[in-house]
């Protein structure tokens, strides 16, 4: 089992979500990229953390 957090800042708000883009640690590539939330989830939050449980 492995775990990973992914942090993520506000990109754009779109009618009904807000997209938020991947910050990568230094010299690695992204593991998500971009990830879309609902706004009445969201609210006005600028920054999330998205924590990844990989169960092998």
């Amino acid at each position: 089992m492995s775990q990973t957090s992914v942090k993520f800042t506000l990109e754009k708000e779109t009618k009904n979500s807000v997209r938020y883009k991947e910050i990568p640690e230094e010299g690695k590539a992204p593991i998500i990229g971009t990830v879309y939330v609902q706004k009445w989830f969201a609210g006005d939050t600028k920054t999330l953390e998205i924590t990844i449980d990989k169960k092998d």
